[in-house]
């Protein structure tokens, strides 16, 4: 056992009001946690760990611990905060390979459908199987994961955490069907027809925004979403631009220089960077390079072409100079967010979308058709892993009420 996390552990506080949970999205009783990992119930932490967050050993890895559970750490105020993501990468990793989850035998008698198998689609399909509901993933591409496979380079997401997390689905009793896209050969009402008592619908954002600029068609312009799925399959060259400063796109400038590339360069339209302070120090560190205050106009053959942002007062953007300044890039990244792919939504009757595609859902995440639900990124458009478990457990809820509200009481 790392001697560090047991170090980590002892400074931990107990507080009794523990505000490292309250800055969980999921609200992971951290103290709990902290409490049987100094009394070596390993197993017992991981069991409640799993429950309530079935990918906490994706999250303990990257979630954004400075603006959430370290963040609010109360010996952060006066000293560094106590990284609990170590010790529950700790715990969970070591948890994921014993585990052992008693399922009840489908004592429901009701199958569910879950179409995506990322992190939302993931959450869903183990708490409902966990009460006993007999779970079906459909997965339109070849892996699982979604956005964690993806979306997330393997330097910072091991790939094979997600092979690990597919066994432990199949032992649960979890059907995975890959390949299998819902809206063109299958429909809704084709599940509804066999049976399935309720549809999650958890397929994420993963179609790249666009700029609306002229030469996002050319040869050496890329999507963020599209270069981080398979890295190797590009040839960016020596220097490249990166549109955007969020996450991605540091994944994106530290994928490429891990990949030969010896110069990249992300540019931010204001002075605001939506990257997380520990993203941005690790891209930094790596050798990239952010430029703030150029709003892009259009794409050449030679690279993007910008001109400077002009603020006002408070750092508002008010317009921007005249005078355009063309950069040099064998290869362009654009990387300003996602939104969702859409065709579930067209080819499917009775699910409606609002604004960039994204699914309506009602106050029990329930889309415009009944029986349907939905949550994470199809819903409240890009966000994290544990934003979209945290939806996918209060969907798992009111699918469980939907599909019991009929039964009598016993």
């Amino acid at each position: 056992m790392p001697l560090h996390i047991v170090t980590e552990a002892e400074r931990c506080l107990n507080c009794k009001k523990p505000m490292c949970q309250e800055g969980c999205p999921v609200h992971t009783p951290i103290p709990q946690i902290i409490q049987l990992f100094k009394q070596h119930k390993l197993m017992e932490a991981g069991e409640i760990l799993f429950k309530n967050n079935p990918l906490s050993a994706v999250c303990s890895e990257v979630c954004n611990h400075a603006k959430q559970c370290a963040g609010h750490c109360i010996r952060g105020r006066k000293d560094s905060p106590v990284h609990f993501s170590s010790i529950e990468n700790y715990i969970s990793e070591m948890y994921l390979d014993r585990m052992f989850v008693s399922v009840p035998v489908h004592h429901h008698n009701k199958k569910v459908a879950v179409i995506g198998a990322g992190p939302a689609g993931i959450t869903v399909a183990v708490m409902l199987t966990m009460e006993g509901y007999q779970v079906t993933i459909f997965e339109w591409k070849s892996k699982i994961g979604g956005v964690m496979q993806y979306g997330i380079p393997e330097f910072r997401l091991p790939k094979s955490l997600l092979d690990r997390y597919e066994a432990r689905l199949e032992e649960m009793g979890i059907q995975i069907r890959l390949n299998a896209t819902i809206g063109s050969i299958l429909m809704i009402d084709d599940l509804f027809r066999d049976g399935y008592a309720s549809i999650f619908v958890g397929t994420g954002a993963e179609r790249p925004r666009t700029l609306g600029i002229k030469g996002e068609s050319f040869g050496n312009v890329h999507f963020a979403m599209n270069y981080l799925a398979n890295p190797k399959a590009h040839h960016l060259g020596q220097k490249v631009a990166v549109i955007g400063v969020g996450n991605a796109a540091m994944d994106v400038a530290r994928t490429a220089l891990r990949n030969g590339t010896k110069e990249v360069t992300l540019y931010a339209m204001g002075k605001e960077i939506a990257a997380s302070s520990s993203e941005v120090a690790y891209a930094e560190l790596d050798g990239a390079e952010i430029v703030t205050g150029m709003q892009v106009q259009e794409i050449t053959e030679k690279g993007p072409v910008f001109c400077r942002t002009i603020y006002g007062e408070n750092d508002e953007i008010i317009g921007h100079e005249d005078e355009r300044i063309q950069v040099e890039a064998d290869s362009t990244i654009i990387s300003i967010s996602q939104i969702p792919r859409g065709k579930l939504v067209r080819t499917t009757s009775g699910l409606l979308a609002g604004e960039h595609g994204l699914l309506i859902v009602d106050e029990n995440y329930m889309t415009t058709k009944e029986g349907v639900f939905a949550a994470g990124d199809v819903v409240t458009g890009p966000k994290t892993v544990v934003h979209a478990v945290e939806g996918a457990k209060k969907a798992a809820q009111a699918m469980i009420a939907f599909m019991e509200k009929d039964k009598p009481e016993e």
